[in-house]
């Protein structure tokens, strides 16, 4: 499953292990020093922008059919606002990994690149691949360093330097259950709200419909109420079996099926198990709930909330006669952490030619709607329209809406995303999804876990073995799959600790305690 996939170490070039100098992160009152062309200022005041400069930036992915037409006119705008031009290159979804690794540790010039954790930002920044840019930001983008968050600045911050812009796009995206609300109606069911009410529903509908409530693969659905409902935070990622207790207490950091709250969890799903919720196979069922959902013969599927969003808009469309509801979990304890605002940033390579105008170019493509919605959706009556909110674009545009095989424009440009700049709804343009972002930014608290940095080298054995056993005995353990719990759960706890669960729990509060230690954290 993929919760308990490990991480590949990634090998770097020595070139990547040289350091940057250190910078700070407030507003300095005088020009920073400057590396490249621009002079901080000219003699009216302005920064000096007389020779002409071509940046190099680098996006994930890959390039739209009409890029040429669309850069063509950023140029134009660029060349006249900034003296500028800008040649965006693609590295494809094809080994997107690969060559991005290799962009960094070539020492190429590029002058702007996505950065993303899940592309190992913290770890190429550990590194030294890009540059500090806490004296640069106030000077050759004002206009974002005044608008970025702290908190988000705080989360681009590594050994006390900024060395990425975040986007500024609060993504929620937790984990929760679509179910189908009109059979809860219709059979009287209580309101999904807790995990008793949970079973209550999985339970009418089982007995009233005939049907498997969660039919085909169920591990996600079990494995993620598990921990939200016991508040278990996973460490950097997937650190398997390894997590905090709480998000109040973060230093508390447990091997959970060591746990009471698991030995209880494990019987309760051992009843659910019993009951029918889920097929005997799920575990190596590669039938989606959701599918079981479109066609009448299940009731429950995991998705994120976006996800959630999409799901729900096509059901909406394809399938009208289904109503369906979705309960977040983050009901269970009432607060929520986004993203990390570095989940798309874009950062400045350390052998950059021109940084101070690459940053001049991304805050007038933050700030700027004509250079925004340009790059982000392409050509205004060729790509889109503006609806009639005035806000929001429709595809294909107004003039196009009967063309066949319209291609709309799409480029991953995540990385200079902002939350009020956007002109497209998110979780597909899902009506609920409103009212549900609305009460995540009410009770978001900030993401303390997903930062700390893990490479797992030093228990590269032993997080294999704990791994293993997971497979084994763990996944069936948490479905409710085997004949005696209290046997089985006795097996995998010593499973684990004969795989050395002990070694990969010490690495993992080492890691954790020196970032919190880094952080001020408590």
């Amino acid at each position: 499953m993929k919760y308990f996939s490990w991480f590949v170490a990634i090998l770097m070039v020595a070139a990547l292990l040289s350091g940057c100098a250190k910078s700070s992160n407030e507003p300095l009152e005088e020009s920073p020093t400057t590396t490249s062309s621009d002079s901080a200022e000219g003699s009216e005041g302005k920064l000096d922008t007389s020779k002409k400069v071509e940046l190099v930036w680098y996006l994930l992915g890959d390039a739209n059919k009409d890029q040429k037409e669309v850069m063509a006119e950023l140029n134009k705008m660029l060349e006249k606002d900034l003296n500028t031009t800008v040649k965006l290159n693609f590295t494809t979804w094809t080994d997107w990994q690969t060559k991005y690794n290799l962009l960094l540790a070539s020492g190429e010039k590029i002058d702007m690149i996505f950065a993303s954790t899940w592309s190992d930002y913290y770890k190429f920044a550990n590194q030294g691949a890009f540059l500090p840019l806490g004296d640069l930001l106030p000077t050759y983008a004002p206009e974002t360093w005044k608008n970025v968050p702290k908190q988000d600045w705080d989360e681009a911050t590594v050994k006390g330097n900024i060395l990425a812009v975040p986007a500024t796009y609060p993504e929620y995206t937790p984990d929760g259950l679509v179910y189908r609300e009109d059979w809860r109606n219709e059979l009287g069911l209580p309101e999904i709200k807790d995990l008793d009410s949970i079973e209550a529903y999985l339970d009418g509908v089982k007995k009233a419909k005939n049907v498997t409530p969660i039919n085909g693969k169920a591990y996600n659905e079990v494995f993620t109420l598990f921990k939200a409902y016991n508040d278990y935070q996973q460490i950097g990622g997937d650190s398997g079996v390894i997590a905090a207790s709480s998000y109040d207490n973060p230093r508390d950091i447990i091997a959970y099926p060591f746990t009471p709250e698991f030995e209880a969890w494990v019987k309760r799903m051992k009843t659910w198990a019993d009951k029918g919720f889920w097929n005997s196979d799920t575990l190596s069922s590669q039938v989606e709930a959701g599918d079981a959902i479109k066609v009448g013969t299940g009731a429950v599927y995991w998705r994120n909330a976006p996800g959630a969003g999409g799901y729900i808009v096509d059901m909406e469309k394809n399938n009208p006669e289904i109503k369906l509801g979705y309960f977040p979990f983050t009901r269970f304890h009432n607060y929520v952490m986004p993203n990390l605002s570095v989940n798309n940033a874009m950062a400045i390579p350390k052998n950059a030619a021109n940084p101070e105008r690459s940053l001049m170019v991304l805050d007038k493509l933050r700030n700027d709607p004509k250079y925004y919605d340009l790059l982000s959706y392409g050509i205004e009556g060729k790509h889109y329209s503006i609806a009639e909110d005035g806000k929001y674009i429709v595809t294909p545009p107004a003039n196009l809406k009967d063309t066949k095989n319209f291609v709309p424009y799409g480029i991953a440009s995540w990385g200079f995303r902002l939350e009020s700049m956007e002109r497209v709804k998110q979780a597909s343009g899902w009506s609920g999804f409103d009212a549900l972002l609305q009460e995540f930014k009410s009770e978001s608290k900030p993401n303390i876990f997903a930062p700390v940095l893990l490479d797992y080298a030093p228990v590269k054995s032993q997080q294999a073995a704990v791994n293993a056993v997971i497979q084994q005995y763990g996944l069936p353990l948490m479905m409710g799959l085997v004949p005696d719990v209290d046997k089985a759960i006795e097996t995998y706890r010593k499973q684990l600790e004969a795989a050395g669960v002990n070694d990969v729990l010490a690495y993992v509060k080492e890691q954790a305690y020196a970032y919190y230690d880094e952080k001020g954290m408590k």
